[in-house]
């Protein structure tokens, strides 16, 4: 699952990372892997802490409008400045370009028939780290499966 969030990351990271001045190019893969790192913990943070709903709800609709990305961006936000020293308005300027469209193309990914990467249910497991008590067969019984 990380390995697939850092693949949508470095593909939609150009203008965000590679090519921002405010980023060293000696940065760009530390930043990457921070925000990659970010989206996952966040949402995992979102799926173990009751926030069931608001994780369906984005697989199910647009993440990007969804109340949900806005935490992720602010936990991507603060891991940048935390965890990189990047200051606070490329830290919001990246996070803000880059979770909408990781998190959009992540539930096309999950949405999708025609890709079996991910599921809702290997999401969510993914997410919890087995930890979710059952969640995965829960969701698969909410989209229709046993």
């Amino acid at each position: 699952m990380l390995e697939m969030l850092m693949n949508l990351v470095q593909q939609n990271a150009g203008q965000s990372v590679i090519n921002n001045p405010a980023i060293p190019n000696s940065q760009n893969d530390n930043v990457m892997q921070t925000v990659a790192g970010s989206i996952m913990s966040s949402l995992g943070q979102q799926a173990l802490g009751g926030g069931l709903g608001g994780l369906l709800g984005m697989v199910t609709g647009q993440a990007a409008s969804h109340p949900a990305t806005q935490d992720v961006q602010q936990n991507v936000q603060q891991d940048l400045m935390s965890k990189l020293g990047i200051s606070p308005q490329v830290a919001m300027s990246v996070a803000g370009a880059l979770v909408p469209i990781v998190l959009n193309k992540l539930m096309h990914k999950v949405n999708d028939p025609n890709d079996s990467s991910i599921d809702a249910g290997s999401l969510m497991g993914a997410l919890t780290g087995g930890q979710g008590g059952g969640l995965g067969g829960m969701l698969g019984s909410l989209f229709g499966g046993q």
